[in-house]
């Protein structure tokens, strides 16, 4: 599939709300915590454009992900694909990609994963491994270099 990631705006930042929502409705309906106010306006407060890259396919924004820098690591966040595009092997090669990057700075990356969530599987298979968990995320972890 025909894909490109892209430099994300501040114009992207309500797109990149509604797709949140659709894409974490099904695990946070499970967890007993989906609000569609809350879900967007989370988004809305946690976006920074100059961190984020959408996801593009056929020219048309299909997904998003963001790479926070902190003074000892790299936050994976964001990162959420639109369901019509998931399982065709995009959201694996993005995060390869970034991943290789961190690899090249020595920079650890950590991320947070909703409980249950399909998406840990794909970060496991990236060499994530969980380092905390509470009811309803698992935080995780990826050193640099980490098999993948």
């Amino acid at each position: 599939m025909n894909w490109n990631l892209r430099a994300a705006s501040a114009a992207d930042v309500e797109a990149v709300a509604e797709l949140r929502a659709v894409v974490l409705r099904p695990d946070l309906t499970r967890l007993g915590r989906y609000d569609p106010h809350r879900v967007r306006q989370r988004l809305r407060d946690g976006f920074a454009p100059a961190h984020t890259w959408v996801v593009e396919v056929g020219g048309t924004m299909a997904g998003c992900v963001a790479l926070r820098p902190e003074r000892d690591a790299y936050w994976l966040e964001h990162f959420y694909l639109d369901p019509r595009v998931q399982g065709r092997g995009i959201g694996s090669a993005v995060l390869a990609g970034l991943l290789e990057r961190c690899d090249r700075e020595s920079a650890t990356v950590r991320l947070q994963v909703l409980q249950g969530s399909q998406a840990r599987r794909l970060y496991e298979r990236h060499g994530f491994t969980p380092e905390t968990e509470d009811e309803v995320d698992v935080f995780m972890v990826r050193p640099p270099g980490a098999a993948l």
